[in-house]
């Protein structure tokens, strides 16, 4: 296939939204899994990539398949492997693909993980959060730490790169039991860590004890410390911390899906309250699906896709939303070629300034900002 110098790279995003429990720190759009009949959200996922491949323009073959949560680890082998095979159908693989699954490191999850590579997937994420067995309980896991190395073992026999997610910002966590368990999880060996600082989101069960005075959230000073810690052991032994929170053994290893939202490259969403941005009668749109499971199928059958909120986005917002995720990037973001896609141009005189008061950074045409954990006050010194 011919792909424009231009066009944006193309993902598939499939939001499952079953758990077996529901973390007091998610603000996703989950439910309790109980044991339901689910083959009928199988189906309306299938339907609603038709539904997309119709609606898209143009229609670039996928470069990533993110299947995502919830606990799509839950779903059947055989479910999976349908949703795999409706996204090459309709769009068809790079031959490069990367096919991505969340999971939780349950025994119960980690028996079909052989079954999961059969079906495509090459690239496992488990989200084992901590290695600390009071701590995890502390974050409503479902698993131990034995359980999580356990599954941990058996990802790697099967996929082709295995990732792990782990939370640090603990209330009352000491920089130095952070240092102690962070150089455990980096003599795992792992290619790819996420490595993220806990945040009290609104609507969570977390939230709800931190509005009652039952938990306190750790300092900024304390969070810029344990950041800090987290960039230089990771880069001591070779880690590349190439977005805030990833980090690589090797460029091979980055998450390509994600780079995709990074980047500023399209992507379509589908299932209850995913999301997307993708090319819609020739302009950028943000879209988003129903929420609730029966409402998403409903207008899955009614519509041909699962889509509630289609919105065209202003060459300003569109440029707005591909400098504050560019920004994230280690490497930075192409200052050109997001211009040049969103159709819109940053002030020249709060670019000069920024640049000069040390805030960003341009090398080789790449817009870079200086203090990673301030991207989000830097991207507004830049826009407002």
């Amino acid at each position: 296939m011919k792909v424009k110098l231009n066009q944006p790279k193309l993902g598939l995003y499939v939001h499952w939204p079953y758990c077996a429990r529901i973390c007091p720190y998610c603000d996703f759009n989950v439910r309790r899994d109980r044991g339901q009949d689910n083959d009928f959200l199988v189906d309306a996922i299938i339907a609603d990539i038709r539904g997309w491949r119709k609606r898209i323009d143009p229609v670039p073959t996928l470069s990533s398949l993110s299947l995502g949560g919830g606990t799509p680890s839950l779903l059947h082998p055989r479910q999976m492997h349908r949703i795999i095979q409706a996204a090459e159908k309709n769009f068809g693989f790079l031959p490069d693909i990367e096919i991505s699954l969340e999971a939780n490191p349950t025994d119960f999850e980690a028996v079909k993980y052989a079954d999961f590579a059969a079906a495509g997937v090459n690239r496992l994420s488990l989200g084992i959060q901590s290695l600390d067995n009071q701590q995890l309980e502390f974050l409503g896991r479902d698993h131990t730490v034995a359980e999580a190395l356990l599954a941990l073992e058996k990802a790697r026999k099967q996929f082709t790169s295995v990732s792990a997610d782990f939370i640090y910002g603990l209330p009352q966590q000491a920089v130095v039991k952070w240092q102690e368990q962070l150089k455990e999880i980096l003599a795992l060996g792992l290619q790819h860590l996420s490595l993220y600082c806990l945040s009290i989101e609104p609507k969570t069960m977390f939230f709800k004890q931190y509005e009652r005075g039952q938990l306190v959230p750790t300092d900024d000073d304390k969070v810029a410390d344990l950041y800090e810690l987290t960039q230089n052991m990771t880069a001591k032994i070779g880690y590349t911390a190439y977005e805030t929170s990833n980090h690589t053994m090797g460029d091979e290893n980055r998450s390509k899906h994600n780079l995709l939202y990074w980047q500023g490259d399209d992507w379509i969403g589908v299932g209850p309250g995913a999301h997307a941005r993708a090319c819609i009668d020739g302009s950028r749109h943000e879209l988003a699906s129903y929420r609730q499971v029966q409402n998403y199928a409903d207008a899955v059958q009614k519509n041909g896709w699962g889509v509630e909120l289609c919105e065209k986005l202003s060459p300003a917002d569109d440029l707005a939303e591909r400098l504050l995720l560019g920004l994230r990037l280690a490497d930075g973001i192409d200052l050109s070629k997001m211009q040049v896609r969103a159709g819109h141009e940053i002030d020249q005189k709060r670019l000069k300034n920024s640049t000069k008061t040390g805030l960003v950074s341009i090398q080789k045409g790449k817009l870079k900002a200086s203090i990673p954990l301030l991207v989000d006050r830097i991207g507004a010194e830049l826009l407002l």
